[in-house]
């Protein structure tokens, strides 16, 4: 049986990001703009390039074999095992002050996800996932996390980040979800993936993600025992439409409202 690297290389991982990302929180940061389809403005800064570096350093040096996908600075390597990074997931509110941006660390073995870490380090919160479950790490401790078990739609909270690309996918048929929660909130970024699996919300769907948005949340989800699939219920881990769901039977009444 071929076995993960320590959890404690997560939280090694999460110490260096943070060392890049949370001294230039909520400081005046140059901003630079980079084209992403569907996307008027689509922000970058020297907290994600620096942070996304360190990452890349570190495990370059512990595990030479292993490939690394971020999204700042792309592909490199080959093999069976890949990290999958995202320094700041959550421009957008990072620069805006908002601290539900994280640094995302995911580890993929032939492709499927097998472990990762959301880190909040202004908040100082911590959510990872790996083959012994999934844990929430604050200034109460760690603790063992667990989704909420709604089965009634009309019951479910529902996040999406934001409302604003859907009438771009008319196969997706949003406004018919949300007309069937019991609530829909915005904005949550990655934090609320972490809330997800937390067992603080129910639903959480996501439009066009790339890789390194998703694979780190995997196992956090997963070992919480929610279940996250693309909206045809194929695995996740390559991105673009996304729901998580708290529990498999609310999974299927959200796929299956979402399919019209």
């Amino acid at each position: 049986m071929i076995e993960n690297p320590p959890v404690s290389f997560l939280h090694r991982l999460a110490d260096e990001a943070s060392k890049e990302t949370l001294p230039r929180f909520r400081t005046t940061l140059a901003v630079e703009e980079k084209f992403k389809p569907g996307y008027r403005f689509d922000p970058v800064t020297l907290a994600d390039k620096e942070a996304e570096k360190v990452l890349r350093e570190l495990i370059s040096s512990v595990y030479p074999d292993h490939a690394i996908l971020g999204e700042e600075f792309g592909e490199t390597g080959t093999g069976p095992w890949k990290w999958v990074i995202d320094p700041v997931d959550g421009t957008r509110p990072f620069i805006c002050g908002i601290p539900v941006w994280g640094t995302l660390i995911g580890l993929t073995l032939e492709g499927r996800s097998v472990m990762g870490m959301m880190s909040q380090p202004f908040t100082k919160e911590r959510f990872w996932g790996d083959q012994e479950g999934a844990w929430a790490q604050d200034s109460a401790g760690i603790r063992r996390m667990k989704t909420r078990s709604t089965t009634d739609l009309s019951r479910a909270i529902l996040h999406t980040n934001s409302p604003d690309r859907y009438g771009e996918f008319p196969d997706v048929n949003f406004e018919r979800l949300r007309n069937s929660v019991q609530m829909t909130r915005y904005g949550g970024e990655c934090y609320a993936f972490a809330m997800l699996a937390s067992g603080q919300i129910d639903l959480c769907l996501e439009l066009a993600l790339q890789p390194y948005d998703i694979v780190a949340l995997i196992p956090i989800i997963e070992q919480a025992g929610g279940v996250v699939t693309g909206l045809r219920g194929e695995r996740p881990e390559a991105g673009g439409h996304v729901l998580a769901s708290a529990n498999e039977m609310l999974h299927e009444r959200a796929l299956k409202t979402l399919r019209g």
